[in-house]
């Protein structure tokens, strides 16, 4: 206990910083069911009522009446000053006493109220602001990020670099007597513990838990976390172990301590080129044909997109001789029955909910609708032969200028010449086996799938939203946006940024679609860029049971919480019936 002259009840110490561990611990559990933990609790913080400046944790002790309905607190340094003192600039001592008046600081030449202060016994007028005599305790902070105390030593600004957010710049420090490397800038010194991000950068990023500062982040955890980038800036968030981040403690979410701060100096702004989100470059009316992607489902495709028209019920021929089959080629109508023929046979559509499998033999993508062609064989010749019905004579038997083979013209092509092994070709532009029709050239021994055919010169994909990307061959080296494989510049073509250094490659903007089913789950499959909020555990993808990078694009059901990887999705139905597939 301790009595001051200006309060009539006597003080009782506080330790703030007193088995704050435990007390973390303990809370844990409780932030699991409540949902308060959406907005960050306030730091400890009140005045003292003799320096009129502020008590925190980084203070660690302070005293404070012992009626808790009185507000009464004092710093620890303040309420501990010495009955009397010796200054070396007056010749007289001073006594602490309490001040009945307005009164002014021989020092600093501040106005005070009625309050303590410093008085010399001889020259009754002359009075010292207990600020000015406390300044070096002030000084002093035991910070919860290092075992020994900090004391700011230059009253000046310096230039030196921050062991907290790992930049180097100029202000005020507070640094480590005992350790010689270790200071810290004042303002990184005070950051709140824990802060929402949608706060912190004016809503210009938002997550919807509170981000807890670290004072540290090991190699071992980014590395188990799967090399995570910062989602602010998107640059690595590991510089070494000892630089300070902030994350969220249910989902695999990390951010700079400078991106999440968002600070108006220049080493902390998130305003600089390259920073916040994308800004939208261009306009609509300036490109009416512009493909979004990904494609809403696996129903979607380039040929599609680009052959497929509005027929009436009669505009449909109701039987075609294909050039590439020696049997006629029957509509299957919306009924699910074969046209034209006396046979009540229903024919059903690709559905990897109920196993069945039916591919185009052209683009070899699934077919998940109607009308489309079909063999008019009878069963016992076991024909599969079927296509789309935009894949049926609506594709151009030749292309002209394609974008990886400019110097000679593509024709369409049913069966690759020279080609044994059921007429299976690697595509020049997916590198992804096919036996479908090809667009080649024989003298070159070029050959694309039908999809690649038609590459667009220009997309939008929400991967990288309101920016044009435009497909180039002429590239650094980088890694693509979707799955973080390396993109090469020897000939492979890819969907870049002019204004970020941002590549796709073709094959995971074009054959990725936006959702996708799997048998054993019930919902739909979106994809998603970044890991799933909520969702702090280990990714496993459900096909191939191996671990799953959740920064890399992939599969998940927000309601049955699985995973498949983006590689894997092509697998969902060759794995529910044993089919081999190198994908």
């Amino acid at each position: 206990m301790m009595k001051v002259i200006e309060h009539e009840h006597p003080l009782k110490l506080v330790d703030l910083q007193v088995n704050v561990e435990d007390v973390d611990d303990e809370s844990n559990d409780e932030e699991e069911e409540e949902e308060e933990d959406l907005v960050p609790q306030d730091e400890f913080s009140c005045t003292c009522k003799r320096c009129d400046e502020d008590i925190n944790g980084y203070y660690r002790y302070y005293y404070k009446c012992i009626h808790d309905s009185c507000d009464f607190a004092l710093h620890k340094f303040c309420a501990e000053l010495p009955e009397t003192l010796n200054h070396p600039s007056h010749q007289h001592p001073f006594t602490l006493r309490k001040a009945d008046y307005n009164w002014t600081c021989v020092n600093c030449l501040r106005g005070h109220k009625p309050g303590a202060c410093y008085e010399c016994i001889c020259c009754y007028w002359l009075r010292k602001d207990v600020n000015c005599v406390v300044e070096v305790d002030k000084r002093r902070i035991y910070h919860p990020s290092h075992p020994h105390p900090l004391v700011s030593l230059c009253y000046r600004p310096i230039l030196c670099l921050c062991n907290a957010c790992g930049k180097e710049h100029k202000g005020t420090f507070f640094q480590c007597t005992a350790c010689t490397n270790f200071a810290i800038h004042s303002d990184c010194a005070f950051l709140p513990k824990r802060l929402l991000i949608q706060h912190a950068t004016n809503a210009v990023f938002s997550h919807t838990h509170p981000l807890t500062l670290s004072y540290s982040f090991p190699i071992e955890e980014f590395r188990a976390k799967h090399y995570p980038r910062c989602r602010v800036c998107n640059e690595y968030c590991y510089d070494n172990g000892d630089i300070w981040i902030y994350k969220c403690e249910k989902c695999i979410y990390y951010v700079h301590l400078y991106c999440a701060t968002s600070r108006k100096e220049p080493f902390m702004s998130i305003l600089s080129i390259g920073g916040g989100p994308t800004v939208k470059n261009f306009r609509d009316g300036d490109y009416p044909n512009l493909l979004r992607l990904p494609f809403p489902d696996q129903t979607y495709s380039i040929p599609k997109h680009l052959f497929l028209k509005e027929l009436g019920p009669t505009d449909h021929e109701v039987s075609v001789q294909h050039m590439n089959h020696e049997h006629e080629l029957i509509l299957v109508d919306t009924a699910g029955s074969i046209g034209s023929t006396s046979s009540s046979s229903k024919i059903m559509c690709h559905n990897p909910m109920k196993k069945i499998e039916l591919l185009c033999s052209g683009c070899v993508r699934p077919i998940m609708e109607m009308p489309f062609y079909k063999c008019r064989a009878k069963e016992d010749e076991n024909c599969n032969f079927a296509l789309h019905e935009w894949c049926t004579r609506r594709l151009p038997t030749k292309v002209d200028n394609h974008p990886a083979h400019p110097q000679h013209t593509l024709l369409l092509m049913t069966n690759i010449p020279n080609m044994f092994m059921f007429n299976i070709f690697n595509c020049f532009v997916c590198h992804l086996p096919c036996n479908g029709f090809a667009y080649g050239c024989v003298e070159c021994r070029f050959y694309v799938d039908v999809t690649c055919g038609f590459m667009p010169e220009r997309i939008t994909h929400e991967s990288h939203p309101n920016h044009l990307l435009s497909l180039t061959e002429d590239q650094p080296s980088g890694r693509c946006l979707m799955c973080h494989l390396s993109i090469f510049s020897n000939r492979i073509l890819s969907f870049s940024c002019s204004f970020c250094d941002v590549y796709i490659h073709p094959w995971c903007a074009l054959l990725l679609p936006k959702r996708i089913r799997h048998p054993y789950d019930k919902h739909p499959m979106h994809i998603s860029y970044l890991p799933i909020e909520n969702h702090k555990s280990e990714y496993f993808c459900e096909i191939c049971e191996e671990q799953l990078n959740p920064h890399s694009c992939f599969y998940h059901c927000d309601v049955c919480s699985q995973s498949v990887h983006s590689d894997c999705a092509p697998l969902i139905l060759q794995s529910e019936t044993e089919t081999f597939s190198i994908y």
